[in-house]
């Protein structure tokens, strides 16, 4: 075997996955983040560096599919009705911000000599931030959910939307036009691809994995996965559409999905390689030769478009009354060309709007500011300063003993603590909204600021010392961060644990936590007992029904946990070993009413 020798694209797989696996661990331990990791290796193995890929562009449009799979996944998390809310954001934000920005952009091109329609498409190329680095990010500074994150995944999708009319236009710029080119055609296809993929999404989806399910064949619901991500990425570009955009969109339609949890699984592993795949590639395609000969001209390009692209998005972030740190951190995340980039060139350089120096210089301008994003962030972070609260009349949570711990003091934490501290228990009671501390003195509690999902501060809060902490806060994320902590670090507290919804209590019931309840099903059902009193139904038989719905809830949801098909997927993303699954949980029928969920199977 040794004397046939070795397979070159053996070592070029090898060599790709130990450029990642050796940069990216190095860079983060730096805390330069795993982006700038990515580019660096990339760079050291492509045409610049050992030479081991010579071509990074066939590898770049490969990688390109870990982009596509990453806007799979975002579009899982964004359910139809979250989408709508955020059209504000979208046509409003989005626009002002690609629209400003690229008229300052076209007269920079201007100002360095290039023909009105090349500067219109240099400008409007380096306008389209990666979706990749910008979104990666987010998610390692854990900002992707807050209302900052969901801004700058409404400006990136308006970006997405907008390569669409950007590519129609370079066919009208193009100084030598095909014939036969233009027309309402190529509108018509994207518009008929866009129907077609929300049709199917819509009707056809669901049911093929529901029968690919019962088959009960896991490859073929893994394969199945990638065919949907890919299909719905190439039914967008037969229509001349983004395939990011096809992708997302088969996410949204699928968000609502009992299997959206199993696709996101299945799609985690490929999404996260091939991503790192493209930051590699993208690294691989800096040529460092271009840019030794032509330096002054990639550094003042790169230093011009970035600096007055970060101008243009503070400009709109002030106008949208953003505030001035969100705005500079926004400033930070998208002041760098991206991905679409290549292709607007790509096509430019096609229709002879660019020469060949012109697009090698743009790209190599496009690929130094994704690079210098990852530092610009990490300088911002390190320089701008610590973000204060007014913390006037608030104490820290620091040498608590209570018996009881209460994080959490909204409108379910106050009732909740209201029994214990009416029967004399010390009770201690942290809450992270300055507003509502500053309001709960006014009435005579007494509640210090303290975030729980930090070891350090329930510590200081008194859970080394509790018998039971309860979890009164009203956001899913936090509570399950703050369980894990929990029962990582005071696995001696039992945990009482306020439920966002039905899925939420079965993923708690599987985590192993004393109890649960939904916020809504205890008030739900004596809203319902007191409906059937007002109808006139006798008081023993509205206490008999009441009881007979809670006792039949409490049934089908000990049957749903037992035969969850994704018992395996602890949705708290815990590191450690799932519990077994509960066939009759601890929470049903322990304490006042019945924990488990409610009728409906999402209420």
């Amino acid at each position: 075997m040794a004397a046939q020798g070795f397979s070159p694209e053996l070592v070029q797989a090898v060599g790709l996955l130990g450029a990642g696996v050796i940069a990216v661990p190095i860079f983060r331990r730096l805390k330069l983040g795993s982006v700038l990791g990515y580019f660096a290796g990339g760079v050291l193995i492509g045409p610049s560096g050992i030479g081991l890929f010579p071509h990074p562009e066939s590898v770049l449009h490969l990688a390109e599919f870990g982009v596509v799979m990453f806007l799979f996944i975002i579009g899982l998390e964004m359910q139809p009705a979250r989408l709508w809310n955020l059209r504000g954001e979208i046509f409003g934000l989005g626009v002002a911000q690609v629209g400003l920005c690229g008229a300052l952009l076209t007269g920079v091109g201007i100002l360095a000599g290039l023909s009105p329609a090349a500067a219109f498409i240099a400008g409007m190329g380096f306008v389209l931030s990666s979706t990749a680095v910008v979104m990666q990010m987010l998610n390692e500074r854990g900002e992707a959910s807050t209302p900052h994150g969901q801004q700058a995944v409404s400006i990136l999708l308006l970006e997405d939307l907008a390569i669409v009319p950007l590519l129609a236009l370079v066919a009208l710029l193009a100084p030598t036009k095909a014939a036969g080119s233009g027309g309402l055609l190529p509108v018509l296809i994207g518009a008929g691809s866009l129907v077609g993929l929300v049709v199917a999404g819509k009707y056809l989806l669901n049911p093929m994995f529901r029968l690919l399910a019962n088959a009960q064949a896991r490859e073929v619901m893994t394969g199945a996965a990638l065919l949907v991500v890919l299909g719905s990425a190439l039914a967008m570009q037969l229509g001349g559409l983004s395939m990011a955009m096809g992708a997302f969109l088969a996410g949204v339609l699928l968000s609502e999905s009992t299997f959206r949890h199993q696709l996101e699984a299945d799609i985690e592993p490929f999404r996260g390689l091939l991503l790192g795949m493209f930051f590699l590639a993208v690294g691989m395609s800096l040529d460092l030769k271009l840019i030794a000969q032509e330096w002054r001209i990639v550094a003042l390009g790169v230093a011009s478009f970035m600096l007055v692209k970060a101008a243009g998005i503070f400009i709109v972030a002030k106008l949208f009354r953003t505030r001035t740190r969100d705005a500079i951190t926004r400033v930070a995340l998208f002041s760098q060309g991206g991905e679409f980039a290549f292709v607007l060139y790509g096509a430019a350089t096609a229709a002879g709007i660019f020469d060949a120096k012109i697009n090698a210089i743009t790209s190599a301008v496009v690929i130094l500011s994704m690079a210098l994003t990852p530092l610009v962030v990490l300088l911002i972070d390190r320089f701008m300063p610590a973000e204060r609260e007014s913390l006037d009349g608030v104490e820290h949570a620091e040498g608590l003993e209570g018996r009881v711990l209460v994080v959490g003091f909204g409108r379910f934490g106050q009732v909740a603590s209201q029994g214990l501290l009416a029967r004399g228990f010390s009770v201690s009671l942290i809450e992270t909204d300055v507003e509502m501390i500053q309001a709960a003195a006014s009435f005579g509690f007494k509640v210090y600021y303290g975030d729980g999902t930090r070891a350090d501060i329930l510590h200081a809060s008194g859970a080394h010392h509790a018998e039971a902490i309860l979890v009164c806060v009203e956001n899913r994320d936090t509570a399950n961060a703050i369980v894990r902590v929990a029962q990582a670090e005071f696995p001696h507290a039992k945990l009482f644990v306020r439920s966002f919804d039905r899925g939420h209590s079965m993923d708690l019931i599987r985590a192993g936590v004393e109890y649960q309840i939904r916020e809504t099903f205890e008030s739900a059902m004596v809203f319902g007992g007191e409906v059937l009193r007002a109808l006139g139904v006798p008081e023993d038989e509205v206490v008999e029904i009441v009881e007979d719905v809670r006792r039949r809830d409490a049934e089908r949801l000990d049957l749903q946990v037992a035969s969850d098909i994704h018992a395996g997927q602890d949705l708290l993303h815990s590191n450690q070993p799932v519990p077994a699954p509960l066939t009759k949980p601890k929470t049903v029928g322990t304490v006042i009413g019945d924990l488990p969920g409610g009728v409906g199977v999402g209420a």
